[in-house]
């Protein structure tokens, strides 16, 4: 038999190896738990500023927001206004965004405001800040456990 292969037709491959398959997974398993790792401590970094003492409201389906540039605005029960910790009016954040626009930043806000404020005073804010160009407006909440 001219070009024939030394294996008999008959013969197939009656095992596979699954060495190089679980080599693949564990190496996959390795860099999920590393990366992990990584988004863990850049979801740590998006936190109110502790000077400013708020009680957060709960949400059912409250999580952490990812950000690029973030602006970061609390208010507080008495309707104080902070702009990235240090104490501001919506003309400062005014001043602020154009000023970061004009560098090129792109901005994304996330508003932490005390649950003893009215609806009307958190959405002047967060209206104020779509109105300056920045439509990606997060709100920040803490879990609430479902019964």
């Amino acid at each position: 038999m001219a070009g024939g292969s030394l294996q008999d037709d008959d013969e197939g491959l009656n095992e596979i190896n699954i060495v190089p398959f679980v080599d693949i997974v564990l190496v996959l398993l390795i860099i999920f738990m590393v990366t992990t790792e990584f988004v863990q401590e850049k979801f740590d970094d998006y936190k109110p500023p502790p000077n400013v003492p708020l009680q957060l409201p709960r949400a059912a389906t409250a999580e952490e927001s990812p950000n690029k540039q973030l602006l970061s605005l609390a208010i507080n029960k008495d309707g104080n206004l902070f702009l990235n910790g240090n104490k501001t009016d919506l003309d400062g954040i005014k001043g602020y965004v154009t000023d970061m626009k004009a560098r090129g930043a792109k901005l994304e806000a996330f508003v932490a405001a005390d649950e003893r404020l009215t609806h009307g005073a958190v959405l002047k804010v967060i209206d104020t800040i779509r109105l300056l160009g920045i439509p990606d407006v997060a709100i920040n909440t803490q879990p609430m456990e479902i019964q």
